[in-house]
């Protein structure tokens, strides 16, 4: 059986990465998406083993010392990490993992696995990145504010990426993902586009 394709996903908040990974696990039966394993308390209806492993700080400091993780960092108090036993598993099922990470998590991951697949997930301009977050009317102004200026540190890490996709419509990002991975002539984004977005994106810093 032909190993799967470990694949990393990111983009900045509010691109609609989650709902395009969840979208591919469910339409397409070769990807898994790898489950986290976290010391944060699980929240309602969230199940052991299906959205995270939750273990205890200790368990998780063993798994850094025991060497058990792809790739882990501290948010708020918490750790979250990647178990590299499911992920191995699944691959030699031949199975495509999917890993959705913060860019950090992919530079760690990309120097442990070279051969993993590195794909960032763009909106189709700036403005319509700060558009989707203010219209989740989930967040205060000054958390939305947070978000862009992260983007703005996030554009430091894209020299690390394969392959750049433009999130126009999820269906459409979905699919050329997808295309990527089975190097079918994917619709990609252009260095122009790449360079428009991220020059539009910096400007969030100075509050434009």
């Amino acid at each position: 059986m032909e190993r799967g394709k470990l694949l990393v996903i990111s983009g900045f908040s509010g691109v609609g990465k989650g709902t395009t990974v969840k979208m591919m696990v469910e339409q397409f039966e070769k990807y898994k998406l790898s489950v986290s394993a976290t010391t944060r308390n699980p929240r309602e209806g969230e199940v052991h083993g299906e959205h995270y492993f939750f273990v205890t700080k200790e368990q998780f400091e063993q798994m850094i010392v025991d060497k058990e993780l792809l790739e882990y960092a501290e948010f708020v108090g918490n750790y979250y990490g990647t178990p590299k036993s499911y992920v191995e598993e699944n691959l030699e099922k031949g199975n495509h993992v999917i890993l959705e990470i913060e860019c950090q998590g992919a530079e760690i991951v990309k120097k442990l696995v070279p051969e993993a697949v590195l794909v960032f997930i763009l909106p189709p301009s700036a403005e319509e990145l700060k558009r989707r977050l203010i219209g989740r009317n989930s967040e205060a102004p000054e958390v939305i504010q947070k978000r862009l200026l992260r983007a703005v540190e996030e554009t430091e890490f894209l020299k690390n990426y394969d392959y750049f996709v433009i999130n126009d419509l999820v269906e459409n990002c979905m699919v050329n993902i997808d295309k990527i991975i089975e190097n079918d002539q994917p619709l990609l984004a252009t260095e122009e586009q790449i360079e428009e977005i991220v020059t539009d994106i910096k400007k969030f810093e100075k509050g434009e």
